[in-house]
């Protein structure tokens, strides 16, 4: 494929589309893909209808390609996939070299959402699902146990909407944004509701309340919500984002990524840490002091939920944004004057900061929602993410995430086994 190099002072070697997409090991739709998101530029040229790319940036995007296709080098690094989506640097985080908490302050969900998938701001903009699609994914979750787990539920939604969709195998970017616009909203509408169904309209923040309390929500709780989902709708290659994006380098379709990420999900580790830190704070608001049950949770050699960020030295700035919100809702103060007492009983012995887990605790516990709605609200936020970088890594190379394991086991050839 490589031709000789031009003289001096002669254009530049010039590709097809085919050409291009043979070289880079992809089809010629994702070329264009790598066009629109800054990785290749084109030209058409005078008298022709056809784009053409520059060889020689083409070849170097190849070059970065296979970099990443070979991750580690096997000496316990880590791997390293190229995104335009998310930065967490110093203690920030930004979406789209955007300040994401700025974001969240200023724009819905949905208004984050779109941003993180297109790169456009929308406002105004809301996601509503066809009421076929929905029956289909209530159905399949109505026949579930009444112990079901939230993320439970949103699997068999996610895979009941999937069953009802003819086109969830077209992975152009536009087919995988309408999944996205209707997956989201039937996520919500599937849910069990605590509030007597009127109609499922207005922003998904409100839908989604009546899903998880039956209270009457306040505008400030409210605003707590929204403003939860979009602080959480991403958060780099966290380990259920890494799990879609394998999903989608093997090309599966959105449905099935999106239910990749709710398997690692429901880890403790992970998406059910808020109900961990919400069980907590319900200790410390029963005893009226956090000394004894931060003792007994050292005492069990367990971690304490909603403390400490691996990515952030300092304050979890999701956590930070949360907690100035939640002190403008009367019934969440005994609660942060809990969280604020595990902390400060925590910070005897290890400087750990609150993270997000301990600020949605605060609101779960202070609002009548069970130990599981930080899991399910950071699931619904988390799914738009996750589509974006199920679209972004539909863009890549095919399979490119593959790594190589390093055997360890007994040296071969061993005997059959009696």
């Amino acid at each position: 494929m490589r031709d000789q190099q031009p003289a001096p002072g002669s254009p530049a070697r010039r590709l097809s589309t085919k050409e291009t997409a043979e070289l880079l090991g992809v089809k010629p739709e994702t070329v264009y893909a790598y066009v629109s998101r800054g990785q290749l530029s084109s030209r058409r040229e005078p008298g022709g209808r056809a784009s053409t790319f520059d060889a020689g940036e083409v070849e170097a995007l190849a070059r970065r390609n296979r970099r990443e296709a070979v991750g580690t080098s096997g000496s316990g690094g880590d791997l390293s996939v190229r995104t335009r989506i998310t930065l967490i640097e110093k203690d920030r985080y930004f979406f789209r070299g955007v300040d994401a908490t700025e974001l969240a302050a200023r724009h819905s969900y949905e208004e984050v959402a779109e941003w993180l998938w297109t790169g456009r701001m929308t406002p105004g903009v809301s996601l509503t699902a066809p009421e076929a699609t929905v029956a289909v994914a209530r159905r399949a979750v109505d026949a579930l146990p009444e112990h079901t787990s939230p993320t439970d539920r949103l699997r068999v939604a996610t895979i009941a909407s999937a069953a009802e969709d003819p086109l969830r195998f077209d992975l152009s970017e536009d087919a995988v944004l309408g999944t996205a616009r209707v997956l989201i909203p039937t996520l919500v509408a599937a849910l069990p509701a605590q509030r007597e169904r009127r109609h499922d309209d207005g922003p998904l923040a409100h839908r989604l309340w009546r899903r998880l309390t039956g209270i009457d929500p306040s505008d400030a709780a409210l605003r707590v919500l929204d403003t939860a989902l979009a602080l959480l709708v991403d958060h780099d290659l966290a380990a259920s984002t890494l799990a879609v994006r394998l999903a989608a380098s093997a090309r599966a379709h959105a449905y099935a990524a999106v239910s990749a990420g709710l398997g690692v999900l429901e880890g403790p580790l992970h998406g059910a840490s808020s109900g961990l830190a919400h069980r907590m704070l319900l200790d410390v608001l029963d005893q009226g002091t956090a000394v004894p049950v931060i003792a007994d949770e050292l005492r069990a050699g367990r971690r304490i939920p909603g403390l400490g960020h691996r990515l952030y030295q300092g304050e979890d700035p999701r956590a930070r944004v949360l907690f100035d919100l939640l002190e403008e809702v009367p019934r969440a103060e005994p609660a942060l004057l809990a969280a604020r007492d595990i902390v400060a009983t925590t910070a005897r012995h290890a400087p750990l900061h609150a993270n997000v887990d301990l600020a949605l605790a605060v609101f779960t516990a202070s609002c009548g929602m069970p130990a599981t709605a930080g899991e399910t609200i950071f699931a619904v936020a988390r799914t738009a993410g996750w589509i974006a970088h199920a679209l972004e890594e539909y863009g890549e190379r095919p399979l490119r995430m593959r790594p190589s394991g390093h055997y360890v086991g007994p040296k071969p050839p061993q005997p059959l086994p009696e």
